[in-house]
């Protein structure tokens, strides 16, 4: 049995290495082809897909069966499982799916499987590395994609799609404000806590939520510390 790595390569956990040319590569899992700027020093390279494969089922089971109204609460449970990456595109996922289980918890919906899926598929065209290679984070594409979910926004809405950008667009700021470089704990909860102001401003609903206090330092190489603003000394 293969045991991954919960930061830099899955499988050897060596550092990642960022190239400025993009090349064809073989993933070690499902051995297709793509092209990526991305692998590890010893030539290692995992594709999107198995990234975040056993992670993104595990996130869709647990918010389709939560009760909780705390997208916070949820999302700290979630990233503390073994499935879950330090880093990966299962968060552009994480964010919406915690988000949209909340909220219909709340209001008592019984589409919130339905719009978790919707949410998932959306969540998919959102790649890994998407705040390096497109400027725009992941996490915070998720807030968009819940408002869009939940609006049932399309490209000729009116306010729904205004909201859906000005979600996005906001939890963008906030996450470039704390500066970088990445981290999908860190952003996730920026992205989070700035969708839960938001749907209490623009649509009078209220989530649970809870002080953060990150628990994961240890395993980011990159962790800023003191200087993040959810860092917890041991």
């Amino acid at each position: 049995m293969i045991t991954e790595n919960r930061n830099g390569c899955l499988i050897c956990g060596k550092d990642l290495t960022y190239s400025p040319d993009y090349t064809s590569r073989e993933c070690y899992y499902c051995k297709g082809s793509f092209q990526s700027n991305v692998s590890c020093v010893n030539d290692h390279f995992v594709c999107d897909n198995c990234h975040a494969q056993s992670g993104i089922k595990l996130i869709e089971t647990y918010c389709n069966h939560s009760a909780s109204l705390n997208p916070i609460e949820m999302a700290t449970a979630i990233m503390h499982s073994e499935k879950i990456k330090m880093h990966g595109p299962e968060h552009h996922f994480l964010v919406p799916a915690v988000l949209i289980s909340a909220y219909c918890n709340m209001l008592k919906d019984a589409s919130k499987q339905s719009k978790i899926e919707i949410a998932r598929k959306r969540a998919e065209k959102v790649l890994g590395g998407f705040c390096e290679t497109h400027g725009n984070c992941g996490a915070g594409v998720g807030t968009g994609i819940f408002i869009s979910v939940i609006t049932g926004s399309s490209p000729l809405a009116r306010d729904e799609w205004s909201l859906s950008n000005l979600a996005t667009g906001r939890c963008l700021v906030s996450i470039a404000e704390h500066g970088g470089p990445r981290c999908c704990k860190r952003d996730t909860y920026l992205a989070v806590n700035e969708a839960i102001n938001f749907l209490k401003e623009k649509f009078q609903i209220t989530l649970e939520s809870s002080e953060i206090r990150c628990g994961f330092s240890e395993h980011n190489k990159e962790c800023l510390k003191a200087d993040c603003l959810y860092f917890q000394l041991p």
